[in-house]
Parts: structure tokens; sequence; C-alpha cells
């Protein structure tokens, strides 16, 4: 067997400045982070994916960078950050870091000398038009809060194009010396230590919108990821990217390439879109209708599998009216939305704090053909703060504990890089680390276990998926086949309980791994399986694993 180690992985991401402060200056950083892995790897994760930690003016959480060569100063230094990743080699986690590659931030010294000087050779390091351009309202990211993609500076007499925010200039990534810029970022890195790169915003990446015909490549732009991932390869054979990429079914070939050589991960935000929807109706419909529509991707490759991030919840796949039934359930206030398509909540508060859905949600999460990635804090059921503005209502500290500033640090409260949640159900006092260690039932119990039986089932990364019938449209029944072996896990989305039957070829006996009920004793594969309201149920065929 290929030595694949994403395909059988739990990734768990973390915003260091959010996680654990160890100088009680009010902003997390690395020495935290080291002195918290043990929380990581009991949760049983095997990955931490970390946020941008480059300097930065911070306008964007971080993704506005200024040195890809350097660590925010208020989170540590190189010297902290191998520290760590030596910390989280020795528990046997892996990590994998940020890489911006679609942009700058405006204050990056390459922007700052390519505005002062056309001649300069940074000039070409991004895109640039002497004319107004005719489309600067076209292709924003941000609706609402972003008005435009090309921006006037008068330093350099020339509107330069940014896809998101104007003071993040976007790269042109047509232009060899950036590209070779980038592959040293990333040797540098890969030198360090890590595993590999979440790639931010891909299809921003290999897009040349912007410049003149006669200046684009006569390739094709995915050709660029092609390179990354054989420079990345060459430098660390254990390395992978995992792409940001919300791509529509039809596009799955172009980012996996045709035999798994280009990207290894691709988050599923079709799949993820849809799975809300189902939550919303109580109904397993909308996850069967994807699962159909996906193409079968190459063995190397592997989807992501998600429920909450760092961003908003896109919505932007589904249809006006499917879109308008997600708000409706999980996100019906105005201070709820972002951007016209998304929902800016965490998991739990988004169902009602109902620890029964919770469960659901990242058992279904679990189960899905794909790699799982948490986000951090949801492992306990951590809420939001809709006080902040657009995605920040989401990246509130990490709560420890019953402690001032809930455990995350012994500084003054007003120095805090973000406020605690501190009022509702999800008050730190409630929702904390240590109200919920080792306490059977609890949330971040339950997630344990979850992360050790989806650990112990190589079948739902590597294996064969079937959607099975159940005759119950709110029940959704996948078989996982792999070198013998098969797994079946069943999700109950509804609120009533059921019984369902279900024709197992070649089964004859199945054994409990995970339920929501105390249900350990082998059983006829014949028999009815009974599901509670939003219950699940993980077996392994004929027994033990042999």
């Amino acid at each position: 067997m290929l030595d694949l180690w994403y395909k059988n992985a739990v990734i768990y991401c973390v915003d260091v400045e959010t996680f654990m402060d160890s100088n009680c200056d009010g902003v997390g950083d690395f020495g935290g982070l080291a002195d918290r892995l043990d929380h990581v790897e009991a949760l049983g994760a095997t990955c931490i994916w970390l946020l941008p930690f480059y300097p930065t003016p911070n306008r964007d959480n971080g993704y506005d960078v200024t040195d890809f060569y350097a660590v925010d100063p208020r989170l540590g230094t190189l010297g902290d950050f191998v520290a760590f990743t030596h910390a989280a080699h020795d528990r046997g986690l892996r990590v994998i870091i940020d890489l911006v590659a679609n942009h700058t931030s405006i204050d990056h010294p390459w922007f700052q000398e390519a505005r002062r000087d056309p001649n300069s050779r940074y000039r070409d390091w991004y895109v640039w038009s002497k004319e107004k351009p005719e489309n600067i309202h076209e292709g924003v990211v941000f609706p609402g809060v972003q008005d435009a993609t090309w921006t006037y500076d008068e330093v350099a007499q020339a509107w330069y194009m940014h896809r998101f925010y104007p003071h993040q200039a976007d790269l042109n990534i047509a232009n060899p010396e950036v590209r070779a810029e980038l592959e040293k970022v990333m040797g540098f890195w890969l030198q360090l230590g890590v595993s590999g790169f979440r790639l931010d915003a891909v299809p921003f990446l290999i897009e040349y919108r912007g410049l003149p015909e006669e200046e684009r490549p006569k390739e094709d732009p995915h050709e660029h990821l092609d390179r990354m991932r054989d420079f990345a390869s060459w430098r660390r054979a254990e390395s992978m990217l995992l792409a940001e990429a919300n791509i529509t079914m039809d596009q799955v070939e172009e980012y996996f390439g045709p035999s798994g050589d280009r990207l290894h991960m691709i988050f599923n935000f079709m799949l993820n879109q849809h799975l809300f929807l189902a939550l919303s109706r109580n109904d397993a419909e909308p996850i069967r209708r994807v699962m159909a529509r996906t193409p079968a991707i190459p063995p190397k490759s592997q989807w992501a599998s998600f429920l909450r991030n760092h961003d908003e919840l896109d919505l932007g796949r589904l249809s006006d009216a499917e879109r308008a039934e997600v708000f409706a359930a999980f996100g019906p206030a105005p201070e709820m939305q972002a951007y016209e398509r998304g929902i800016r909540r965490r998991l739990a508060p988004m169902l009602d704090g109902d620890e029964r859905r919770i469960k659901l949600a990242f058992s279904l999460m679990f189960a899905l053909a794909g790699t799982p990635v948490l986000w951090y804090g949801d492992e306990i059921g951590m809420g939001e703060d809709l006080s902040l503005k657009e995605r920040n209502s989401v990246r509130t500290p990490m709560q420890w504990a019953d402690e001032p500033n809930a455990g995350f640090s012994a500084g003054p409260a007003e120095r805090l890089v973000r406020p605690v949640v501190s009022k509702g159900a999800f008050d730190y006092r409630r929702i904390n680390v240590a109200a919920q260690r080792d306490l059977d039932g609890s949330l971040m119990s339950t997630l344990q276990r979850l992360v050790r039986t989806r650990r112990a089932c190589p079948e739902v990364g590597w294996g064969r998926c079937e959607v099975l019938e159940t005759g119950e449209t709110g029940v959704l029944a996948l078989r996982y086949d792999w070198q013998g072996e098969t797994i079946l896990i069943l999700h109950n989305l509804a609120d009533q309980a059921v019984d369902v039957k279900i024709s197992l070829d070649g089964i004859d006996r199945l054994r409990p791994l995970f339920c929501d009920q105390d249900d350990r004793a082998m059983r006829d594969a014949s028999d009815p399986i009974s599901l509670n309201p939003y219950g699940y149920r993980w077996f392994r065929a004929q027994g033990e694993r042999r």
C-alpha cells in the first residue's frame, strides 16, 4: 500500500493567535500552541493545519502577508516555530501551513518597490493597467464589503488588480519569477519540517485575469499546479497540497489531474453545502444527490470533508431557493449572514446547541468519503461573537476553562486579540475544555471516540463507497469496501425514530463500532436496524478486523 498518510488522516485547524497565549500579551503564540499540543493529541488528530502566521498588517486575519519567510513577531520567532514543529512531531502530529500564493499585502516590500519604480523587477510581479479597466466591479469576492477588483494607485499612476480586498494585490502568476519565488517559499517551510500546504483560493491562483491577451502564457494554467506538486514532492516526498477550491463536479479532473498527479486533496465544498441543506430539511436526499454526481477520483487523490471552518459557510453553489432554506434554518438574522451567500456562525449555535444534532453532524462528516477536517473549538461546541466584523465572528479565543479570559491568556482582558465569548448559552464558563475532559457523554468525549473509530476504519479513507437504499428518505446508509473488509454506516437526519432493513450482499454479521446508544453485541445482518431521532450507527462486517 502506498504511504499516502493524508488518505486516513484527521486534520485539526488552528489559528495561532487565538489558540493559547504563553506570554500574557493577549495574543496566542507558538509557545502557547506547543504547550497545548497534548489537547490535539488526546483528541486523536494526526495533523495540524495552521492559518497564516506570517508578518502582516493583519487587516484580513493574516492573509495579507508582508514576508513569506518569517513569523509574525506577535506570535513568536522562527525558532519558536521550529520548536513547535519538533514538539508536534514528537507526538506523531504532522503540520501543514497556509500558503497564500494568490496575493500579498500592499505593504509587502515587493509591492512597495513595484509601485515606486516602473522599471523595478517587481513591477511585473503584480497585475497593472495604465487605463481604468472596464470591468472593475465584476468578480468581487466579498459582495457588500468589497466594491471593485481594481484600485488606482497614486504612486504607480496605474490600476492594480485585487481579487480580494484593495489591500491585497494579486500576484502575476504568469511571470516565471513569481512562480520561482513561490517555490522558494515552499522549499523554505518544507525544510523547517512542514508536511505540506493548504493552498488558498486556488481558482484565482491559476487565472490570467487582468493580463492583456498577448501576455498570457499559452499553456493551461492548471499546469502551474503540476509544477507546485512536483517541486513539493522533490523537496519532501511525504508532502501534500490541500486546495481551497470551491469547484463543481465537472471540474474535478482539472484539479486532481487525470491520473491524480496534480493536487493531492481538495475541500469538498459541494458536499458541504448540500450537507447543511440536508440538515435543514431533516432529509438525506441532498447528500445522496451530490454523491451520485461525484465522479470517481484517482487512488492517490482525496477529498477533504468539513462542517465549519474559519470563513463563512459558503452556500453559493445552492439554488436561490435552497440557500433561502439554509438561511432560514441556521442564519435567519441579517447579522448572521455574510457576502450575500454565507453564514458567519459556528456549528453548535447553528444547531441551537442540540448535542444530538451536533454529534450527528460530526459523525456524518467523519463518515463521508474523504479526510475529516476539524475547526478548533468545535470539539467542545464553542459559539460565535456576531458583534465582530465579517468572518472574525468565528475566530474568538479558544475556551480552555472557566477562568479569566477562558484560560486563553493571563493578560488583561482589554489586551486580548479578540474578546472571549462571555454571554449566552455558549459563555466560556459553561463551554470549555476543562468542563468536558474525561466526562462520559460530553461532546469532546464523543469526538474522541469518533476520531478513534474513524482512524480504525481505513476503509472510509481508501475504499469504494456505495450509497444503499433504506426506504427512509431521512436515512443515509453508506457501505465501504476495501481489501476484503466492509464498513456500514447509517445516519438518521430525521427527528423520528426509524427501523430500516438493508440488503448487504455477502455479509452475515455486523459488529457495532460507534453509535449514539449502548449497543456492542454482534448482530445478524438481515435484522432491522433501529435508529434514534438524529441517531447514527457504525458497523464492521463479520466482526473484528482481520
